[in-house]
């Protein structure tokens, strides 16, 4: 029955008029006090009707003050709901006993209080039991019959208004719930406008790099089957150094087609969670020829940023790079952890023998590791490449 009114966030300035309405209801409620202890009738008067007047002026004042400590956005229900039944019982009856003074502004403060705070049924139940109240007091002590009707009248009309203020709140309210919808509809149209030129992006840069890269990679398989065709001379170690190149060339081409394909993936809204990322590149470096990929996931995996995503993806694919690099053969343990709050990756590869080197280790520009520290830093995430107990880790870890 009973229920707030929703109430919009208060604004910088919402304090100080908060203290000023405060203020004023103090004020009020001193005003009713000392004129109603003045008044003729009043609690100095003798009889019956003195201790009735003191008694209903006591509890105004209580309940008055209760409804003040109660606030006007609806935090305190029950004392505020409680403070104006009390108000409305007291302050009507306190009109009725004392109609020469200014004790009806307690009913008016309850009655408007009501129709602005509760529900039309709850405030109407209130403003009914003050026009009870007072009438039945003021007819028992014989109040003249321009009080009864005028004060009647007033509590009402109190009501009335409080009702039309209640109702410009609401509207307002939805107003404001509407923009807000508004602009959350804005932000998913520009969100899926942006999802749409980002596929238009991929599938273009799709289309030209398998286009290119697939034509480099063909022109170098006919180039290294003409410099491999029996007319020429086998033994010449400089022809050797160039089907060398050459083969190494194509391997590089066809790694960096997968990672373009991997690249416009991620671009890609349909990219596939990091865990089953990982295993797919895991699987690419097995069918290479390479030596096996241990790939452990621990904790709950969880849906992660793009960014984030990216970033743990690279570096295991930096890893994986590396340890062909430097360590071919040798087998690479990749760990993937949820942990609270963040994320990690590890790759860990036995160091190679002393002086070994692998046929790839002289090619890329050196700039891996940079590359991915730098990557982590802005995530705000670090990363670490050490040797330790023999073998060769990079270890990275971020927030998500």
């Amino acid at each position: 029955m009973f229920g707030f009114v929703p109430r919009r966030n208060p604004a910088t300035g919402a304090v100080s008029v908060t203290r000023l309405i405060d203020l004023i209801r103090a004020c009020g409620l001193l005003v009713v006090i000392v004129t109603v202890s003045l008044a003729s009738p009043g609690p100095g008067s003798d009889g019956a009707l003195g201790v009735a007047i003191a008694v209903m002026l006591g509890l105004s004042a209580v309940a008055w003050v209760a409804w003040m400590l109660s606030g006007s956005t609806g935090d305190r229900h029950r004392l505020s709901v409680g403070s104006l039944i009390a108000m409305a019982g007291a302050g009507g009856a306190l009109a009725g006993l004392s109609p020469n003074s200014p004790a009806v502004a307690v009913g008016c403060a309850a009655a408007f209080s009501a129709g602005v705070r509760l529900r039309t049924e709850a405030s109407l139940a209130i403003t009914a039991e003050i026009v009870a109240a007072f009438l039945i007091t003021g007819l028992a002590t014989g109040a003249p019959a321009g009080a009864l009707l005028g004060f009647t009248f007033a509590y009402a009309g109190l009501w009335s208004v409080a009702l039309t203020r209640r109702e410009f709140l609401v509207r307002a309210e939805q107003a404001e719930h509407m923009l807000a919808e508004t602009r959350r509809a804005r932000e998913a149209e520009t969100h899926a406008a942006a999802l749409a030129e980002r596929a238009r992006i991929a599938r273009d840069i799709h289309d030209v790099l398998a286009h290119s890269l697939a034509a480099v990679s063909v022109n170098l398989q006919a180039a290294e089957g003409l410099l491999t065709a029996e007319s020429l001379p086998a033994d010449n170690p400089e022809l050797a150094k160039a089907v060398e190149c050459i083969d190494r060339a194509g391997t590089l081409t066809r790694e960096g087609l997968a990672a373009a394909r991997r690249a416009i993936l991620a671009l890609r809204e349909d990219a596939a969670p990091l865990p089953d990322q990982l295993a797919s590149l895991a699987a690419q470096y097995q069918a290479a020829g390479d030596a096996a990929v241990n790939l452990t996931v621990t904790g709950a995996p969880r849906p992660l940023s793009e960014n984030v995503t990216r970033v743990a993806y690279r570096t295991a694919q930096e890893g994986l790079t590396n340890a062909r690099k430097h360590a071919p053969g040798q087998p690479v343990t990749l760990g993937l952890g949820f942990e609270p709050g963040r994320v990690t990756v590890s790759v860990a590869n036995p160091l190679p023998p002393a002086g070994h080197t692998g046929p790839l280790a002289e090619t890329g520009a050196g700039a891996g590791l940079t590359g991915l520290q730098e990557r982590a830093a802005l995530a705000g995430g670090t990363l670490e490449a050490v040797p330790a107990g023999g073998a060769w880790r990079i270890d990275l870890t971020i927030p998500a």
